[in-house]
């Protein structure tokens, strides 16, 4: 007689299954799901639980939320050490993970798989509407016609054009043309015939450049020299990327877009440059200090401020469900997870 398969174990923290109750159904019946409760998922209940072994040897831990199943905190070097040696996979949504320690996680072995995939369509779409933004100035033209205000209208209606452009044929300069990022270079150049330009840690593959005209640039700072807009679109690595110095690096009166993440970003650095006239406009989605805003940002009627809602979209929520529950499975079954952010570290293992 063959020895039973083994059947693996699945920590699933956070809420329950919103939007793909089926799929989950079946994900139940091929692992084992355990589900800390809010109050296991405090960091210093987790850990203690961790350190216990209380739920035994897991192999997996999902998070199928990005608003849930982080009252943990940060999974770093304090957190990860205590996870049993069978957990491999950590599959989570968000496209994001300035919360997971991706080099610690990578050091004991485990593949970190984000969101990014199920996200892409939305992302991108709340970047465009960024860059349209930031090259017409329509937040201008958008908060004197909601005022209700007659001479603000008016004053808007009168002048706005001398300060709005045509996004045709200007350079856009992308940070991390990964799965968003390829996404925003899509729309960008052939709905609005844009010219693209990358800085990326790998270039793309001849095949994938020519599809969007793009340009790869090595060295960042000659990127940014060339682009009349740069779009921040990388994941954060622990330190600020965008500061007094490299703005400077831009060329003088190009525009800047921020989906990524508001701590890549010196704020009081890209207001000066804002003021200065060094940089023309700003679009950002995402802010420093969320849920608090720059209060100099909000003066600003060359600045378009949204609540970090570039992958809020139904779509989104349900791919991140999803996609997260796939990769396990891949991982699990077929050895090989669908969007793994870390493979690269952990090869050279």
């Amino acid at each position: 007689m063959g020895s039973t398969p083994q059947k693996y174990t699945v920590l699933h923290i956070g809420d329950d299954i919103k939007y793909n109750p089926d799929l989950y159904k079946a994900f139940s019946q091929k692992f084992d799901i355990i589900q800390p409760t809010l109050e296991e998922r405090q960091r210093e209940n987790f850990i203690q639980a961790l350190k216990e072994k209380r739920w035994g040897s897991f192999h997996a831990v999902f998070r199928p939320f990005w608003n849930s199943g982080g009252e943990m905190g940060r999974w770093d070097q304090e957190l990860v050490p205590h996870l049993p040696p069978t957990c491999k996979i950590f599959a989570s949504a968000g496209a994001g993970y300035d919360w997971a320690d991706i080099p610690t996680l990578s050091a004991h072995g485990i593949t970190y798989c984000n969101g990014a995939r199920a996200s892409s369509e939305a992302v991108a779409d709340m970047a465009i509407w960024h860059i349209l933004s930031v090259f017409r100035n329509l937040i201008w033209s958008a908060e004197a016609a909601k005022s209700g205000s007659v001479s603000q209208w008016q004053e808007a209606h009168k002048h706005q054009q001398d300060t709005a452009y045509n996004p045709r044929g200007r350079k856009l300069g992308i940070i991390g043309l990964g799965n968003i990022g390829y996404t925003i270079a899509e729309k960008a150049w052939r709905g609005f015939g844009m010219k693209v330009l990358y800085h990326d840690i790998v270039k793309k593959s001849e095949e994938l450049e020519s599809a969007v005209q793009g340009t790869f640039y090595p060295d960042l700072d000659a990127m940014l020299a060339e682009s009349d807009c740069v779009i921040l679109a990388t994941p954060f690595f622990g330190e600020t990327l965008i500061t007094a110095d490299r703005l400077h690096k831009f060329k003088r009166g190009s525009r800047f877009v921020n989906i990524a993440r508001g701590s890549l970003v010196d704020e009081d650095a890209l207001v000066a440059a804002l003021k200065e006239g060094w940089i023309f406009a700003a679009g950002l989605d995402v802010h420093a200090n969320e849920p608090h805003v720059h209060p100099e940002f909000t003066k600003m009627r060359n600045v378009t401020l949204t609540c970090h809602n570039a992958g809020g979209a139904w779509d989104t929520a349900s791919g991140f469900e999803s996609l997260a529950m796939e990769n396990i499975e891949a991982f699990l079954v077929e050895g090989k997870a669908l969007t793994p952010v870390n493979a690269h570290l952990l090869e050279k293992k």
